[in-house]
Formats: structure tokens, sequence, C-alpha cells
């Protein structure tokens, strides 16, 4: 009982550090220890420290070091090229200002899913988005949620294809690729869609009806604002290559390269005793980011000031999430070594014998403690996905419905008001929990957990597709 406590007294903890903006880097050893002490006095805290936290995170890195750095020097070159605000202009040219909620989610949505870093989406649509909601006078408290609903949402764990973490993650446990599931994956990212942006076309239509416009609380603009007009942009079929290079190349290494060239060298010792299959997803990841930024820089070169800086400046953009999500699985690891979570994860797989059910609710609760979907996923395939993909194939369940649930799960509670990604999008933003957080959680958590229990239903209903 004592070391349940201890992990309820640490997470506690940690949500509210976090919510008040503490860096994750820097308590989640603490919290971590602060659960271990509670739970176990005599635990000897130095070789927790050097011998489960640290080799957790470090770990984490080696895995999945690659996909941000890329995925961050990938957004930087889109960003100082101005790809990406051209992508976002053609979208709202395409859709009419009158739409402005819409356009700014396919926006967001069209960036994310070619492989732009959230964060960088954030900053590269803000001043699109807080223009057109000016014009339209639409609330601006509600330009946090559609953010979010496009760049957090189904580009990141539904669409297959997708370079995000959240679809990278699960490859080597499944033996999968970015693709799986891909019928079931469309299915949940049409839903989070719909429902969203109903949702929020619905809450701008009530607010204008009760005579709330744009004005109130907040900036009307802020550096992210301070962008490029639209006629010193880039053409948009240049700015739509990279993207489009990025999910194509994705997938013909996918299909195609990993299944027809020989990979048996890296069952030797020297290359770690593994299989192709649970390291091809990732190359292809690496393969179509790599390509995208050469031809992105090709395509752009006279828009850079200086395309050294640049990278540079991507690179070390992508040290302060991975480090995030990397402290946040080793937080993870040090409660999974108590004695009270081997107890929690025994009553959580006790809950039903369905691997799919089971799986999806411990990457939903694991999700939710650490406030990342990435950091709870890693944590819960750790623990459990072997286990699972064990039972999946006992009992004659498709591994690809696993990793499509597994993503799906880590993209419903990981939004919770101490998610880093929700605390930096509100200060891009201007505002805070109280203005925004409700619309968030609206589209960023209870739409897809409802995505997710639909896809559980249909893949039992009609299997795999």
């Amino acid at each position: 009982m004592l070391g349940i406590l201890g992990i309820l007294v640490s997470l506690l903890l940690l949500i509210v550090l976090a919510y008040r903006g503490w860096n994750v880097i820097l308590i989640a050893p603490i919290c971590a220890l602060v659960g271990l002490l509670i739970g176990d006095f005599d635990a000897p805290i130095l070789a927790t420290y050097t011998q489960v936290f640290m080799p957790a995170l470090g770990n984490y890195l080696i895995k999945f070091f690659p996909l941000f750095l890329l995925g961050a020097v990938f957004g930087k070159l889109m960003d100082d090229s101005g790809c990406a605000r051209t992508i976002a202009h053609k979208i709202v040219e395409w859709t009419g200002k009158e739409r402005a909620i819409i356009a700014i989610i396919l926006a967001c949505g069209v960036l994310t899913y070619g492989g732009v870093s959230l964060f960088v989406v954030a900053f590269a649509v803000f001043p699109v988005a807080i223009q057109m909601f000016r014009e339209g006078n639409l609330p601006k408290r509600l330009i946090p949620a559609t953010i979010a609903l496009g760049s957090f949402t189904f580009t990141m764990s539904a669409l297959p294809g997708s370079p995000a973490i959240q679809n990278a993650i699960p490859m080597p446990y499944f033996h999968t690729d970015a693709f799986a599931a891909p019928g079931l994956g469309i299915i949940a990212g049409i839903m989070m869609f719909a429902l969203g942006s109903l949702w929020l076309t619905t809450r701008a239509r009530r607010a204008r009806s009760a005579g709330e416009g744009f004005g109130g609380e907040g900036p009307e603009t802020s550096a992210a604002a301070e962008s490029a007009p639209a006629g010193d942009l880039p053409s948009f079929a240049v700015a739509i290559t990279p993207v489009v290079l990025v999910l194509v190349i994705n997938f013909i290494f996918s299909k195609y390269v990993v299944v027809d060239f020989d990979f048996s060298y890296l069952a030797s010792p020297k290359y770690g005793k593994t299989t192709v299959a649970a390291v091809g997803g990732t190359w292809a990841i690496i393969v179509a980011m790599v390509t995208a930024c050469i031809v992105l820089i090709a395509l752009t070169w006279r828009r850079f000031r200086n395309v050294r800086q640049s990278l540079n400046d991507g690179a070390l953009g992508s040290m302060l999430p991975i480090l995030n999500v990397g402290s946040e699985v080793a937080y993870g690891a040090v409660i999974a070594s108590l004695a009270a979570f081997a107890v929690i994860k025994v009553w959580l797989m006790s809950l039903t014998d369905n691997p799919v059910i089971g799986l999806a609710i411990i990457v939903n609760v694991l999700a939710g403690i650490t406030g990342s979907a990435s950091g709870g996923m890693s944590i819960a395939l750790q623990a459990v996905g072997q286990q699972y993909l064990e039972l999946a194939n006992a009992a004659g369940v498709n591994p690809q419905i696993l990793h499509r649930i597994a993503a799906l799960a880590s993209g419903g509670l990981d939004a919770l008001p101490h998610n880093g990604a929700v605390i930096t999008l509100l200060a891009i933003c201007g505002l805070n929990h109280r203005q925004s957080y409700f619309d968030i959680f609206m589209v960023a958590v209870a739409f897809p957990l409802l995505a997710m229990v639909t896809v559980i239903v249909l893949n039992g209903m009609f299997g795999t597709f």
C-alpha cells in the first residue's frame, strides 16, 4: 500500500511542478526518487539513479534520437525556407477565410503528417491563425485547440505512414511499419478530424451568437507573428515537394526495399542480434527524412539566410524535446522498478483477456501519468509489449492492430494539463489553461479516446484492415 502511495505522490508532484513550468529534465529524477523513498525507504538512491534512471534514458536516446534529430532539422528547414508558411497560406486560400478553423486544422495536419515538428508547426501557423481569427472575428481562445487538433491528434497517431514518433515507437516491438492497419487508422483519423472540426466550429458559432468576438484576453500578435508575407514565400509546388517525398519514400522503403534486400547480417552480435522487421520501419523514416531535407535545401537554397545556421538550430532544437521525453521514460522506468508497480501492472492486465483492449488501457494510463504520448507508450511497451505480442499471436490477432492501438492510445490521456506540448502551445498563443484548455481537452483527449474505442470495436467485428 505504501508503494502505491509513493507512486501517486510522485505522480502528483510531477504534474504540479510541470504545470508550474519546471523543466521535466530536472524534476523527473527528483519525482522518481520521491516515489522510490516513500515506497521503499531503504532503496539505494544513487544506484537507482545511475543504474535504472540513466540507462532507461540512454536506451530511449539510442532508439529514437535519429527521428527527433531529423524531424527537428526538417521542421527548421521548412520554417526558415518559408515552405511551412506557403502551405498554410495556400490552404487558407483554398478553403476561404470564412472557414478559418478548417483551414488552420488542415494546414497543421498537412505539415505534421509531412514530418514537421508540432512545435515548429505551432510557431509557423500561429501568425496565420491569429490573422484569420481576427478577420473572421472568431474568439482567439479557440486558436490553441484548433492548432492542437491539426498537429497533436490524427496526423500523429492515426494516419498510416506518419513519420511521427508516436507512429514509430511500436514498430520494433510488434515488427510492423508505419503503415500498420491503414484502414482502421484512416477511420480513426477521419473521426478525430470530423468531430474536432464540428466541435470547434460549433463553439465559434455559439460564441459569435453570444456577442463574443476576437477580443478578450491574450495578445493579438506575438513574436511568432513576425513572418514574411505570402508574396515573398516559395511556390506551393516547391513547398509541398519535400512533404510528399517523406511519405512516398517512407512507403517505398517500408514495403519494397526492406522486403527485397538481404539483411541477414543483422543477426550477428555486431549489429545487436536483431532483425530487419525490428528496425526496418525506423530506417524507412530516416531515409525519407534525410532525402526530404536534401531536396528541400536544393529547391530553396537562395531563400535561406544561412543554411548552416538553420541546420545547427534544427539539431540543437531536437535536444530539449528528446531529453524531456527521455527523462519521462526514465522516470517511468524507476516507477516500473517498484514492487507496487508490478501489482498495478498485474491489476491492469487482469482487467481483460483481450490483448488489444489491455494494451489500450495500459498505454493510456502511462501516457496520462507521464503527460507524454511517446514517453508513456515507451514505458508501456518496454514493460508489456512482448507479453501482448505473444498473447496476440496465440489468439490469432494481427500485430498490426497492436501497433495502431498503441499509437492511438498514446494520443489520448497524454494531453492532460501537464503535457509539455499543451503548455508550450498555450505559451505560443499567449493564453492560459483557464481560457483554452477545455476545448483542447475535447479535441485532443475526448475525441481521440472515442476514435480509439471505435477502432477496437471495428477490429473486433471485421478484423484488422
